[in-house]
């Protein structure tokens, strides 16, 4: 047998062996966080979501950031505020129990899409948009394509604008061949994950400590699986084919609202991702000390601010 040969075969052995521990891991990731909620099919996919609240409340409707899932929501958030509101939270297309089909679909105008397409099957008409970090772009790009059917803005630690270069936690997700995208996710991509789960946590909620419980109740566990990977590769060149068309359109948005960051953020920055918001209409409030995963470590603040926000979209009547 030649050395090339050898070689060969021992390459193949070790893509194997990652595609079964990838396959193990999935099996895992699926049994810790299962499907808790309902899945409603729109075109280009379906999106999976929970709800709480009595319907004929004021819409709350919750998106979540990067290589995220909704129980980023459930962990907290829709409990504080269900008893006032209709609150809903979504996977995202392609993300923890949504599904889309094609890489296409990651770009900001497209999700928005699919995101008001299952409202409007659902007849919410004046949402609240509550968006975190990439969620909160297409919290956005849904105020300026859809503004008659978006109530207000609630945008938590978000993406407003290009970024010069990913945060070192997502670089890994750079990857614009398809095919590529799909090779690394069923042999490297998880298995690696699942060993240095410890440091991008730590990276995503520097300086605060990431909660000992984020990979269940959370959803973390949702992120060991190819789909995963890729769904989080096609997010990272979607939105940076697509957000430099969405600045330039930001002096059309007539929705209010308001943005809340953490001032250690470490993976937006609240001068370049919240101050130029300012001129747009929308608010900035800062919480000291806090970093880029305040709807989680924060809840009650954040619970607090989506109150104002929803609020001062619907100002009490003045007395006679």
């Amino acid at each position: 047998m030649t050395t090339i040969m050898t070689l060969t075969l021992v390459i193949v052995a070790i893509f194997v062996g990652m595609n079964l521990w990838t396959r193990k891991l999935t099996r895992e990731g699926l049994k810790r966080v299962p499907q808790m909620g309902s899945i409603t099919p729109v075109k280009g996919g379906s999106i999976h979501y929970v709800q709480k609240g009595d319907p004929s409340k004021q819409a709350i409707v919750m998106i979540h950031g990067l290589t995220g899932q909704l129980q980023h929501f459930t962990y907290a958030l829709v409990d504080l505020l269900a008893d006032d509101y209709h609150v809903i939270a979504v996977d995202r297309p392609g993300c923890g129990y949504s599904t889309r089909d094609s890489a296409e679909l990651g770009r900001l105008p497209e999700q928005a899409r699919m995101i008001q397409e299952f409202l409007d099957t659902k007849g919410i008409k004046d949402a609240v948009l509550v968006g975190h970090s990439l969620g909160g772009a297409v919290a956005l790009a849904m105020a300026l394509d859809y503004p008659e059917k978006t109530k207000a803005l609630a945008l938590l630690s978000p993406l407003t604008h290009k970024l010069p270069s990913s945060p070192q936690v997502f670089k890994p997700l750079e990857i614009r061949a398809e095919w590529l995208r799909s090779l690394i996710a069923n042999t490297l991509a998880v298995p690696l994950a699942a060993k240095t789960a410890p440091y991008a946590l730590g990276a995503v909620f520097d300086p605060e400590p990431a909660p000992v419980d984020f990979l269940d109740r959370a959803g973390g566990a949702l992120g060991l699986r190819p789909s995963a990977f890729i769904t989080g590769s096609q997010d990272v060149v979607g939105v940076d084919d697509s957000i430099t068309t969405q600045v330039a359109r930001y002096d059309k948005l007539t929705v209010p609202g308001g943005i809340l960051f953490g001032v250690q953020d470490a993976i937006l920055s609240s001068t370049s991702h919240g101050d130029p918001m300012q001129q747009f209409g929308l608010t900035i409030e800062r919480l000291e000390g806090a970093g880029h995963m305040i709807l989680i470590t924060a809840p009650d603040i954040c619970a607090a601010f989506i109150r104002r926000v929803a609020e001062a979209a619907h100002p009490e009547p003045a007395m006679a």
